[in-house]
């Protein structure tokens, strides 16, 4: 196997084949790249643009280029980590076990009675497979554990977990079948820890929420709070906004789900116990709770849930949670409760605002403690925006008294563009966050948002009530906004200062994703400023040409500049993590620098890192082991001892990355 370094995730499809990819190995390995992390490869349905739509576990995508271009794509150079998965697979003809009448209930989860099946959230055409029976197991897993033992393939990430009869018992068979690195798309709640399974870690949820929460001015809650309820005229929690959301999602889109779990036991209340949850579920196997079980029931308000239930109701009821939480949360809330849309991402509760610097060192110590290889990430092609969108929009909180003037000014400006009621003015707020984050974007990519975005919140329109009329009002008042003078003399400035601040955020951000416990993955195309959006927008082509132009001028020592520090940042970290792999697999150990910057050491001392948070860091003073210390990002050395003030250390972007040098590292390291 590769020696984990640092992922590279590609969404693979039409425009992106095994042949392509390996055309980037080049790179990415130039980069500091050690494994690609791949979207889906097996066959999936005719025109997928995704892969998540698998109509034959056995075969490797035609489409893609075949086993043959996956392993040559493996003999390139980078190892492959592959998204694999077990809840579901694409109905439809191409798929033969579902068109086959004697094969549907042996591999599909179909109710007998109904003739209703599982279904992935609520995506008719993607049923659920019984991957719990060992000879279905089988069948979806042989080809890519074929792949795993012939060492084509370094690990796997399994998509969706949560949707399985018994995670626990899947993840035990994967490993006894000889996955052993495997990655779970678990979200878990804020406090909510993984469970003792034998995976490597998470894709990383967590850590993106945690990051964000770390750049946000605390003292932004109160007025940017106050500032939401004038605007909008909601002030319920996020809380509240969520249980609602669920209560719906029980009632409409997961009523089938509802009847089946009634029919097995009728408990009563069924609806408000998935919809006040506080996680995504419970996993009670074979009659053990444990202690976090019991916690998630009586924090729902029923403890006695599953006492006396048959085993059938108990499994069925934690696969339906997920897709309730989901949905309710992620696919609805998010787009209801907009006090700062940073907040509002995959594992995200946009109730809570900061997180304290102490808290995030406790966070990184845990990880490093138990899931040490846990993916870490800023980006997904699941999150509802890119990491350099996220952090321009959690920089509001820093002005939020400036924002505050500026919107409502925008909300007097533009009040003449709104028609007969639309956009309302929640959905204004949104689009002026949006913006905020996104500018300059077309009006096609801004169009798509809203539209998206309109329906998922289902206040006005939805994707099974489509109210047009209203969508292309609420679009036109958006696009409208590019062209509309009187709001873009005010605006355009407005976003100029923000994107600075944002993209400082967004590099200090991806210095800690690089260098913290864990393992780093960029999401394609991240290393340049990636404005996106949620997907579709966010598998947009990536311009590679570009970017290997760009890293070829920075190892050739040019200096990076404003559109390529990300690009230098990740390169040279990743050089250090290669020359010192030691340092970022041992000790993490906090430096205490005050509540306006993060500190840290890894290993016996031979790397510091320091990230000024917010403005007033740079005169805390930090406690340095005395040495000789090399700047990792401009090459500069510095003769350091003792009470070192975080300005010192750090460049214009709040950035340091220093690596101890000579004797004094060697003597750090052997003690």
């Amino acid at each position: 196997m590769t020696e984990l370094r640092a992922t590279y995730r590609l969404q693979l499809g039409p425009g992106l084949r095994f042949d392509e990819v390996r055309a980037l190995v080049p790179y990415l390995r130039d980069l500091g790249i050690s494994h690609l992390y791949l979207s889906p490869i097996l066959q999936a349905r005719s025109g997928s643009t995704h892969g998540y739509d698998v109509v034959d576990p056995t075969r490797v995508s035609e489409a893609l280029g075949g086993e043959q271009g996956l392993r040559e794509l493996a003999g390139a150079g980078l190892g492959l980590i592959l998204d694999i998965v077990p809840n579901h697979m694409g109905t439809g003809e191409e798929n033969r076990w579902w068109s086959d009448p004697s094969e549907r209930l042996r591999v599909f989860d179909v109710d007998p009675e109904t003739g209703h099946y599982r279904r992935f959230f609520d995506i008719d055409d993607l049923a659920g497979v019984r991957v719990e029976d060992p000879a279905v197991f089988e069948l979806t897993h042989g080809k890519v554990l074929a792949l795993v033992a012939d060492g084509v393939v370094d690990g796997l990430r399994v998509d969706h977990p949560d949707g399985l009869a018994d995670p626990a018992g899947y993840l035990e068979r994967l490993r006894a079948a000889g996955a052993g690195r495997v990655w779970v798309e678990k979200i878990l709640h804020p406090g909510e820890q993984l469970r003792d399974w034998p995976v490597e870690g998470t894709v990383g949820y967590e850590f993106l929420n945690d990051v964000q929460r770390l750049f946000i001015d605390p003292a932004g809650e109160a007025p940017l709070t106050a500032l939401y309820a004038e605007l909008v005229g909601d002030e319920r929690s996020f809380d509240e906004v969520a249980v609602e959301a669920q209560l719906e999602q029980t009632t409409t889109t997961f009523t089938s789900e509802l009847r089946r779990l009634r029919r097995l036991h009728d408990p009563g209340g069924l609806e408000e116990a998935l919809a006040r949850l506080p996680v995504y579920r419970t996993y009670v196997r074979e009659r053990h709770f444990a202690a976090a079980d019991r916690a998630a029931l009586t924090a729902a308000g029923r403890p006695e849930l599953f006492d006396d239930a048959p085993e059938e109701f108990v499994t069925r009821f934690q696969q339906t949670s997920p897709p309730v939480t989901a949905k309710g949360i992620e696919d609805t809330a998010f787009y209801r409760y907009l006090r700062l849309l940073a907040l509002n991402d995959v594992g995200g509760d946009p109730g809570r605002f900061g997180v304290s610097v102490e808290k995030f060192h406790e966070a990184n110590e845990l990880r490093a403690s138990r899931v040490p290889r846990n993916l870490l990430v800023t980006q997904t092609h699941d999150t509802k925006r890119s990491g350099d969108v996220r952090a321009r929009i959690g920089a509001l909180s820093t002005i939020a008294e400036q924002w505050g003037e500026h919107v409502r000014h925008w909300y007097a400006l533009t009040d003449e563009l709104v028609q007969d009621g639309a956009p309302d003015a929640h959905e204004r707020y949104l689009i002026f966050q949006t913006l905020a984050g996104v500018h300059p974007i077309t009006p096609e990519r801004l169009e798509g948002y809203v539209e998206k975005a309109l329906r998922e919140a289902k206040r006005n329109t939805s994707w099974v009530q489509q109210d047009h009329d209203w969508e292309a009002r609420v679009k036109r008042f958006a696009v409208t906004l590019l062209s509309h003078q009187p709001f873009l003399t005010d605006f355009v400035p407005f976003a100029a200062v923000l994107a600075v601040a944002g993209e400082r955020s967004a590099l200090g951000q991806l210095l800690l994703k690089l260098t913290v416990p864990g393992l780093p993955d960029v999401y394609q195309g991240d290393e340049l400023l990636d404005l996106s959006l949620v997907d579709p927008d966010n598998r947009r082509p990536v311009d590679w040409e570009q970017r290997r132009t760009a890293l070829a001028e920075l190892r050739a020592d040019a200096e990076p500049t404003r559109a390529t520090m990300k690009l230098h940042v990740i390169s040279r970290a990743l050089e250090l993590r290669a020359r010192r792999p030691g340092a970022f697999v041992g000790a993490y150990t906090p430096i205490e620098a005050g509540p306006d910057a993060c500190a840290f050491t890894r290993g016996d001392g031979e790397v510091l890192v320091a990230v000024a948070l917010r403005p007033g860091a740079e005169a805390a003073p930090l406690d340095v082991a005395p040495g000789r210390y090399r700047d990792v990002l401009t090459g500069a050395e510095h003769d350091l001892a003792g009470a070192t003030p975080v300005g010192r250390l750090v460049d214009r972007h709040g950035l340091a990355l220093l690596e101890r040098l000579g004797a004094d590292a060697a003597d750090a390291m052997a003690g």
